[in-house]
This record gives C-alpha cells, sequence and structure tokens, in this order.
C-alpha cells in the first residue's frame, strides 16, 4: 500500500511509549529511515494489541513502564494475538530482570532508549530478519544477577503490598486467605534477603523481577 512519504514497502512500526515527547522524538527520528515508517504511536500499554490489529505494523516498539499495563506484559499478549509479529523492548531501566521477562513474553530485541538512533533502527532491520538484538551491557548484567528467584504468586502478592495495603486487604484482594499472603510474603523476603516487605517490593523493582 502507498503512502504519502513514500514508504509504502517499508518496514511498518507501531511505536508505544507513554511519555508524548520521547514517543513523537524516536518517530521522527525513525520517519528518517528510508526504509521505516511509524503507522501508530499509542501510549498505553492496554492499547497495544488493538492498535496492532488495526494497523498491522512488522515491528513494535514497546515502552516498559506504561500505564494500562506495561510493554512486558503487551508484548506477551501480542505474542498471542499476532505470533508473527516482532516486538522490541525499550527501557530507561537497565535492570537484568526486565530483559529476562521481556524475552520469555517473546520480544526479540531489548534496548534501553538512550541508544543512537541508528542504532534502533538497524535493531528494527534485524528483528525483522530474524534477529535477536540485546544490548550487550544489559545481557551481561542479566547472566551475573541470576533467575528471578520468586514465584509467580510472590510476585503477585508483592506487587499488591507495594501501595501499603494489609494483610487482609491483600487477601480479599487476591482471593487468598491471610495466612497465605503471609506465607507468600515471608517467602520472599527470605528469598530476596531482606528486612520486611517494604524492601522486597524495592529490591524486586530494582533488579526487574515485579
Amino acid at each position: 500500500m502507498s503512502t504519502e512519504n513514500g514508504k509504502g514497502d517499508g518496514i511498518r512500526v507501531l511505536l508505544a511509549e507513554d511519555q508524548s515527547m520521547v514517543r513523537e522524538a524516536l518517530a521522527a527520528l525513525l520517519g528518517l529511515e528510508p526504509d521505516i515508517e511509524v503507522v501508530a504511536q499509542v501510549a498505553r500499554g492496554d492499547e497495544v494489541v488493538a492498535a496492532a490489529l488495526a494497523h498491522r505494523p512488522d515491528v513494535a516498539l514497546l515502552d516498559i513502564e506504561m500505564p494500562g499495563c506495561t510493554g512486558i506484559e503487551a508484548a506477551a499478549r501480542l505474542r498471542a494475538e499476532l505470533p508473527e509479529l516482532k516486538v522490541v523492548v525499550l527501557t530507561t531501566f537497565g535492570r537484568p530482570g526486565y530483559l529476562r521477562s521481556a524475552m520469555e513474553a517473546g520480544a526479540s530485541a531489548f534496548l534501553v532508549k538512550d541508544a543512537p538512533a541508528a542504532q534502533l533502527a538497524e535493531a528494527v532491520r534485524r528483528v525483522l530478519a530474524g534477529d535477536r538484538v540485546i544490548d550487550p551491557t544489559l545481557a551481561a548484567a542479566a547472566l551475573a544477577e541470576g533467575a528471578n528467584p520468586l514465584s509467580d504468586r510472590e510476585r503477585e502478592v508483592l506487587r499488591a503490598a507495594a501501595d501499603g495495603r494489609t494483610n487482609a486487604e491483600l487477601a480479599a484482594a487476591l482471593h487468598l486467605s491471610q495466612g497465605t499472603v503471609r506465607n507468600y510474603l515471608s517467602m520472599a523476603i527470605q528469598k530476596l534477603a531482606v528486612r520486611n516487605r517494604a524492601e522486597a517490593v524495592r529490591t524486586a523493582r530494582d533488579k526487574g523481577w515485579l
């Protein structure tokens, strides 16, 4: 399909980023590439799948921290809905756990936002060709950090506990008993080698494990 800028045969890109200035800057930089066309932009993670279904991009560039759902959660939803779509995850936060989570969600590339524009454009081309592109510093840090020690349930309880809810409130929200909530929190605290739930939440977030 032809377009006004003549990029009808180019690589179609969906860009998801909640900060409008960053999103517009990325779109402008990618738009300078002769073979790349930004066909859709969204500011929320829960708008990604609908935009992808409507515009059928070749590659989705997803920020991690977005309202609605994270870029990693959006990547997993895209894999279910559009398995042929390639996903590049962008982050300001070089947290090793994010890299592992992104790869598990089906991302083909993981880059930090301050990478040069030429590097981002090349990553778009490479993932479409079937390559994986990972920031080497983050890859080394992820290997050194090791796997996320928290179970899915422990992560769920920690995420819910982040806003300071009591055990009773957590139990009601998660449809668990208070004793079960205490057990999950205790296991998370023990695995992370911290003193309390607040430190557990902070440590897990810093490592990208939540």
